[in-house]
């Protein structure tokens, strides 16, 4: 297949992609969040957001549920732009319509504009860890890059074995029981591909189940589970921010009650380049919850060494703004 000549690319897993497979110079527009690879920022934006994203964990819940009783989008393509850049090929995702523009609304406007006709749409779907490799395969078969992407896999997937390796044979009573936050207000438990990675990484949680959406939880359920490791990774949240908003977790009364506060094993994590982002590095995730729920097994040569803004460890009072790795 002859690779596209343009491509824009509305999703920031999607762009990780689309590099890692070679193609940086075919893409002409991305994404309002796409910032990775880093000279992914000089690219045009092809989309926004009409969420004021400053604001903390309960006012941007607002802001969304408001949005959506009122009928208007969250986000919103730059439709000027994509016209003037025709091009050949559109990456969006049909994953979550509350966290990138919506595949009816890309469709909509794909259909409708004449200067876009013949632009295939490519959207990716993913719901489980396995889904990763699935949208490289996709991606690849629509850009004419299935041999890159056979390569590409294949070394995602023994960083996935090296993993297993070492956890597989941990005694069910060594697997700590897990809590990753994916919002703080409403309580939201990460669900998706979490459910995978914690498994892989030799942790166990109750708490949702992989492929299923992410949901509003109960503090109620979530302190009479008391897990043994808690992460914090709000959808969207760099690790800086992640920590601004920690310290409202902490001033719940039952937040020093939980055994993850005080035995010190809470750990914010920057959940936007890493965790919530459904792109290739799912894989650099699972190494960080290998490297945080299981320090002896691993060496702490690569990003699972809590290099400054990957994460740290929270501590039972004021967070600790040092890196710090686990004992």
């Amino acid at each position: 297949m002859q690779t596209p000549g343009r491509i824009a690319s509305l999703l920031a897993s999607a762009t990780e992609i689309l590099y890692a497979l070679g193609l940086a110079d075919q893409v002409v527009a991305v994404g309002h969040e796409c910032d990775f690879p880093p000279e992914v920022r000089t690219k045009p934006r092809a989309t926004f957001t009409n969420i004021a994203i400053a604001a903390g964990s309960q006012a941007i819940d607002d802001q969304v549920r408001d949005l959506l009783s009122e009928g208007r989008p969250l986000y919103e393509i730059d439709q000027g732009l994509l016209v003037s850049l025709a091009p050949d090929l559109i990456v969006t995702q049909a994953q979550c319509d509350v966290c990138a523009v919506k595949y009816d609304d890309v469709m909509e406007f794909v259909r409708g504009e004449p200067a876009l006709h013949g632009t295939q749409v490519v959207a990716l779907n993913p719901t489980r860890l396995e889904d990763l490799f699935a949208d490289i395969e996709r991606v690849a078969h629509a850009t004419g890059r299935l041999p890159q992407a056979e390569t590409y896999i294949a070394q995602l997937r023994g960083r996935l074995a090296t993993v297993h390796e070492r956890t597989s044979s941990l005694d069910p009573a060594c697997r700590p029981v897990v809590g990753c936050i994916e919002w703080n207000e409403p309580l939201m438990l990460a669900a998706n591909w979490m459910p995978d990675l914690i498994e892989l990484a030799g942790g166990t949680q109750p708490f949702t189940r992989a492929g299923d959406h992410s949901a509003c939880s109960s503090w109620d359920d979530f302190v009479a589970v008391d897990p043994d490791c808690i992460i914090l990774m709000p959808c969207g949240f760099d690790l800086e921010r992640t920590l601004v908003e920690a310290r409202e977790l902490q001033r719940r009364a039952e937040w020093s009650r939980l055994k993850a506060v005080r035995t010190g094993r809470v750990f914010a994590v920057d959940g936007n380049a890493y965790f919530n982002r459904s792109g290739p590095r799912l894989v650099d995730s699972l190494e960080i919850l290998g490297r945080l729920l299981h320090p002896q097994l691993f060496d702490g040569s690569n990003h699972a060494a809590g290099e400054d803004g990957i994460w740290r460890r929270l501590s039972s009072g004021a967070i600790s703004v040092a890196v710090a790795e686990p004992e």
